[in-house]
């Protein structure tokens, strides 16, 4: 268990780590109002969007997809792979509407599900994984 534990902390932070360069669609926001409309408080939004969206695909797209993936899959790449569609089909329902946020999340969640495919696929191989 605590592999797991120390597997979806490295994958949340990969996925925060992803965000350094913020998704199109809030930079896209940030800049739609005018300059001098006293409503365009959107640089604040852009600050908040960003780390919801971070815990929002980590709690509802990369654990269950990580845990599913140990679950199901056999071997670092089957763990991938399992997870890799988990998490799409789970990105697919919380962006439905829009193709370009669905891929822009599912590549984010990717690389980050990558690191927990890591971590399990080194604790499998016997060597020492820091807790």
């Amino acid at each position: 268990m605590r592999r797991h534990i120390g597997a979806m902390h490295l994958s949340g932070l990969v996925l925060l780590c992803t965000c350094v360069v913020p998704p199109a669609w809030v930079t896209g926001a940030a800049y739609a109002t005018p300059s001098g409309d006293p409503t365009a408080d959107l640089p604040a939004f852009a600050l908040l969007a960003v780390p919801a969206l971070v815990l929002v695909l980590h709690v509802a797209v990369q654990i269950p997809a990580g845990l599913l993936s140990a679950w199901l899959g056999r071997g670092p790449w089957g763990r991938y792979a399992v997870s890799v569609a988990v998490a799409a089909a789970l990105t697919l329902l919380l962006f439905r509407a829009e193709t370009g946020m669905w891929l822009d999340a599912l590549a984010r969640t990717a690389l980050g599900l990558g690191a927990y495919a890591w971590v399990l696929g080194r604790a499998g191989r016997g060597d020492r994984v820091p807790a």
